[in-house]
């Protein structure tokens, strides 16, 4: 597997070793033991989610204030734009954003560690979307930064559709507003 940081160094594309012939493809899509020299720690992962969303559809920016989660996620189909944002007060990175397109094409995978917000927009027609929590999803600890929040200012790709948003989505704070980590 081969670990890229992005310009927010913590968080990491994995690539992983693809073999492939006229017959399709085979690839380790998760080894503890690579994955934990990639990052530099050992992280242990409790929750695998799996969602599958329409062109368009835009989800997050979510994080979990208490029980916080790391994540590892990729797109087993289609393709979408995955943004991480830095929500940790002491860093010298607050408030960046990196972005990411994942796709089944280019296996590539995003490792957003705890202290970040995370979302994803779908580029195909429609995309399927695999994560690696390192803690339980707990809701009353759910926290959402509005996609389009002025001062993160992340650049969502141009898909020329308007970005189709959950009712808790759409009602998504200002980073000034949020809680944060410190």
């Amino acid at each position: 597997m081969k670990a890229t940081p992005t310009a927010i160094p913590e968080v990491i594309v994995i690539e992983p070793k693809v073999f492939g012939d006229e017959r399709g493809f085979f690839y380790e899509s998760f080894n503890q033991k690579a994955f934990d020299e990639a990052v530099g720690q050992h992280v242990e992962f409790v929750q695998d989610n799996h969602s599958r969303s329409a062109k368009g559809v835009l989800r997050g920016l979510h994080y979990q204030i208490q029980q916080p989660q790391g994540k590892l996620v990729r797109c087993v189909r289609g393709a979408v734009f995955d943004v991480a944002v830095d929500i940790r007060k002491s860093s010298p990175t607050f408030g960046k954003w990196v972005g990411v397109e994942l796709s089944e094409a280019n296996h590539k995978q995003l490792w957003v560690p705890v202290g970040f917000a995370h979302g994803f927009l779908v580029l195909s027609e429609s995309a399927e979307f695999l994560y690696k929590t390192t803690d339980f999803y707990a809701p009353a600890y759910e926290r959402c930064i509005a996609w389009d929040d002025a001062e993160v200012g992340v650049e969502w790709p141009d898909i020329q559709l308007a970005p189709v948003l959950s009712s808790k989505d759409a009602q998504g704070v200002s980073l000034e507003a949020s809680e944060r980590f410190d």
